[in-house]
């Protein structure tokens, strides 16, 4: 099983939309994002973001390229500064790849608790849209197996 664990893009100020959906520039990212992972090709049997504007816009884009049928949905446990825990106990025993478009910190302490069992060792360099695939191996026990970061991808 596969967990793609998703840095929502760039958003904008929160003076400039108290909503912060995407910029411009995020858009751009998570769009090359998409179309890199679509020809991969990556697919998942869902894909979940926190609700907050910018994480759906994000899984809205990378679910047209990845997701087979259903649409991104919103799910409760990933907000910025949600406890990584409970969220580890259920990945454990999914059986679908699944794709998470979140927030930090919770994304890098989520792929930090997954990988060693502490969720305070940072392990990868997040910028906004990036995305980082874990494998699980066996019940408990998550490896990465890539990351790529929009810098990577996108032209400048």
């Amino acid at each position: 099983m596969k967990l793609y664990l998703v840095q929502h893009g760039e958003a904008v100020s929160k003076q400039e939309d108290p909503e912060r959906p995407l910029s411009e520039q995020g858009i751009r990212d998570v769009q090359a994002m998409a179309d890199l992972l679509g020809h991969a090709p990556v697919k998942v049997a869902r894909v979940w973001h926190s609700g907050k504007r910018r994480a759906a816009q994000t899984a809205d884009i990378l679910a047209r390229a990845v997701l087979s049928g259903d649409k991104a949905e919103a799910v409760e446990g990933v907000n910025p500064n949600d406890p990584v825990d409970e969220f580890t106990t259920d990945a454990d025993v999914w059986e679908e790849d699944t794709l998470v478009a979140g927030h930090l910190p919770f994304m890098s302490r989520l792929v930090s608790l997954l990988v060693t069992g502490e969720s305070d060792t940072e392990l990868v360099a997040y910028q906004p849209g990036s995305v980082v695939c874990l494998e699980r191996v066996d019940a408990e026990r998550w490896v990465i197996l890539w990351m790529l970061r929009p810098d990577m991808v996108t032209e400048e």
